[in-house]
């Protein structure tokens, strides 16, 4: 099935860094309202979309809203910025970017750092750290203040574009599983179990959302939904690659903070194979997921993830593959309509 670019895009675009998702939230509920049967905001700002099963177990998906982020801890008077960043972030992918910071009206400023032509050799050969950069608003600091201060957030700013069979842009960490959720949500029919849809918030800082709505919820099955990274990249060795693009969406089989239920993995597999879908595994060392949250929730949840192919990942051209994004939407689909034909018991 095509992607929806339109709804993909203004995921994509739509700002929200940790703690400051109300844009990106209000994006959400107005997808989700007509395809659950019950949809309400928690004391986090998670967006939790209840649609009814045919048995009541409980089954949770989540997929986090947030994006990387800064927030502004000093502005001098000469109109620089100073930040604090919301997530984490390789300093190097900071450089020479467009930001928005999001005050009394957005302001839109350039990340400067010291010109390599005047850098001592020392300097040059150095990794760049968070430290030597700033937000240049081509206004003093008079002027800056007036429209921003101190503790106001910041997002990234990219467009998305087509890259061949790819698609580009800022925060597909993670708007595409966003989008995938949504798209499932909307492909579904009656899932086996009742079935929670969490849009979750504050996971680039620690899965804080997922955390309380799994907490809440207390489910016995579990989905993550998350990016993970493609590096099938000219310097890679085989055994280093993780995932690839266009080889299908990947079941995770751990990460960090999480190695997923080895009977959740069986099961992902068969229905993928059942229904003809690309997948590949995926074995993460660093990073962790919402999935994590969910498997130490209440008395412990079967859990798995289903994790989407991204280069770049963290950066302003974070790339995927319309057809892993595709095969994404089709596995959690039948994955939560068709829960109760497998045995998972020990």
């Amino acid at each position: 099935m095509a992607l929806n670019l339109d709804l993909l895009r203004t995921l994509c675009l739509t700002p929200g860094p940790p703690g400051g998702e109300q844009p990106i939230r209000e994006v959400v509920l107005r997808e989700v309202n007509a395809l659950a049967d019950q949809v309400e905001v928690d004391n986090m700002g998670n967006v939790i979309a209840y649609k009814k099963g045919k048995r009541d177990l409980k089954v949770m998906a989540a997929a986090h809203m947030d994006e990387l982020g800064f927030v502004i801890t000093h502005i001098d008077d000469d109109g620089f910025a100073r930040f604090h960043t919301l997530g984490g972030f390789d300093p190097k992918t900071l450089t020479a970017q467009r930001v928005i910071v999001h005050g009394r009206q957005p302001l839109l400023g350039v990340m400067g750092s010291k010109p390599i032509h005047i850098m001592t050799p020392e300097e040059r050969n150095k990794a760049p750290k968070l430290s030597d950069y700033f937000i240049d608003f081509g206004m003093p600091g008079e002027e800056v203040r007036k429209h921003i201060a101190v503790g106001d957030q910041a997002t990234r700013e990219r467009d998305l574009v087509m890259v061949g069979d790819c698609v580009c842009t800022k925060s597909l960490d993670n708007r595409v599983s966003v989008y995938i959720l949504v798209e499932a949500l909307r492909r579904m029919q009656q899932p086996a179990y009742d079935f929670y849809a969490v849009f979750t918030v504050q996971e680039e800082v620690g899965l804080r959302g997922a955390t309380t709505a799994a907490r809440k919820i207390n489910p016995t099955f579990g989905f993550g939904l998350d990016t993970t990274i493609a590096n099938d990249l000219p310097s890679a060795q085989e055994h280093e690659k993780v995932t690839r693009l266009g080889a299908g969406t990947a079941i995770k089989f751990m990460d960090s903070s999480v190695v997923s239920d080895p009977r959740m993995v069986r099961y992902m597999k068969e229905v993928a194979g059942r229904h003809g879908i690309t997948w590949q595994p995926e074995i993460l060392t660093g990073g962790g997921t919402d999935t994590g949250a969910i498997q130490r929730s209440g008395d412990g949840a079967i859990v798995g993830c289903v994790s989407i192919p991204t280069r770049h990942i963290h950066s302003v051209v974070e790339m995927c593959h319309q057809g892993d994004i595709d095969a994404s939407v089709q596995l959690l689909a039948h994955c939560v309509e068709e829960l109760d034909t497998f045995d998972f018991q020990w």
